[in-house]
Parts: structure tokens; C-alpha cells; sequence
């Protein structure tokens, strides 16, 4: 299967959840209320959109990973001659690898689109717990820190005068999940988190 096709699978979920976290969210997913009641709700629909959006992020931090691998192996999965290339990208060992410790980029984003996923999840299920509100200012703060982490690894990429698709996929899920929870953490503060 072409690259650029498959990584259509993270992306359209990716789109649909990223349209959910929105205020505009309300409008599009309107007629699902009657179908999926959690839609009704302002926190029910960016619950879920959140979850979506946490969901692709984490599979396409994976598929990152993976590439990263196939290429030490001597392998190769998007190599191209124009400036989408995500093995020249994934490939380079010189920035594939956080600077601490080594690990590459694409499992710090697994690791960290697992724990997005938690808090979410964990926080949906139990929106009046006391730790919920906690989960959500932490969920906002980790996706903000990772604006950070996305400056850098863009500057890597203007270094390479390459761009990886699949790693701008997973920096937009990022944007997207700080979105998300910035709307929750707002929410959860106002009068109408508990409105249905």
C-alpha cells in the first residue's frame, strides 16, 4: 500500500475527532445526539473527540516507530525524491532520537498518546471524581509542553529541508489533543460541565 494512502488511516479519524474538540463540533455532530446520547452534551462530544483524537495520535506515533525500526534494519518505507520523505526524516539518526536518552521520537509519542489516552479516558468515565479536574489540567500541560518538542523536531526538518508526513500527523494530533483539553479544563471550571 502506498505511504501516503495509508497514512489516510491516521489522519481521517484524526480530522473527525479534531472537528468534535471544536465549538463548531456542535453544529456538525448535532444529528448523532439521537443516536449516541453522549453527543448531546458539550463535555460528551469532546470527551470522545479527545479520545479519537488521543487514539490516531498514539497509531500514528507507533507506525513512527516502526518505520524508525524498518529503516535500522536496512529497510525502507516512504523514500522519495521530493521533500515528503519520512525515511530520510525517521532515518536520520542524528535527530530520530531525543537528546537524553536515545529513544526514538516515535515511542516518546506512543508513550506519551497512551498516557493522553488515560487521562482522558479515565476522566470521561468519571467526570466528577475529584482527580478528574487534575487529569485535565495535567492533559493540557503535557500537550503544551509538546509544542516544545514539535518547534524542535520541525527545526530538524528545515535543517533536513525534508518533511516527515507521518510525524506532522502526530505533531497536529498533538495540537489538536491541547485543544481538547484546554476545552474540558475550562468546561470542568464552568457552571456547565454537569449540563446535558
Amino acid at each position: 500500500m502506498d505511504p501516503n494512502v495509508q497514512l489516510m488511516i491516521y489522519v481521517i479519524p484524526l480530522l473527525i475527532g479534531f472537528l468534535m474538540v471544536l465549538p463548531i463540533g456542535r453544529t456538525i455532530f448535532a444529528s448523532f445526539s439521537g443516536s449516541i446520547p453522549t453527543m448531546g452534551s458539550e463535555r460528551g462530544r469532546v470527551f470522545i473527540g479527545l479520545i479519537i483524537t488521543c487514539l490516531a495520535g498514539m497509531a500514528v506515533s507507533f507506525q513512527t516507530l516502526w518505520i524508525s525500526s524498518k529503516i535500522s534494519e536496512g529497510g525502507n518505507f516512504c523514500a522519495s525524491n521530493s521533500i515528503l520523505s519520512c525515511d530520510d526524516v525517521i532515518g536520520n539518526p542524528e535527530y530520530n532520537t531525543d537528546p537524553f536518552f536515545g529513544i526514538p521520537w516515535g515511542g516518546i509519542g506512543a508513550v506519551v498518546f497512551s498516557i493522553l489516552l488515560y487521562l482522558t479516558y479515565s476522566s470521561s468515565k468519571e467526570p466528577n471524581a475529584d482527580w478528574a479536574s487534575s487529569y485535565l489540567k495535567y492533559g493540557t500541560y503535557l500537550t503544551f509542553a509538546g509544542f516544545f518538542v514539535i518547534a524542535m523536531l520541525v527545526y530538524y526538518e528545515f535543517e533536513m529541508g525534508k518533511i516527515c508526513q507521518y510525524c506532522t500527523t502526530a505533531h497536529f494530533a498533538n495540537i489538536a489533543a491541547f485543544i481538547g483539553f484546554f476545552r474540558l479544563m475550562r468546561l470542568n471550571e464552568s457552571k456547565e460541565w454537569n449540563t446535558y
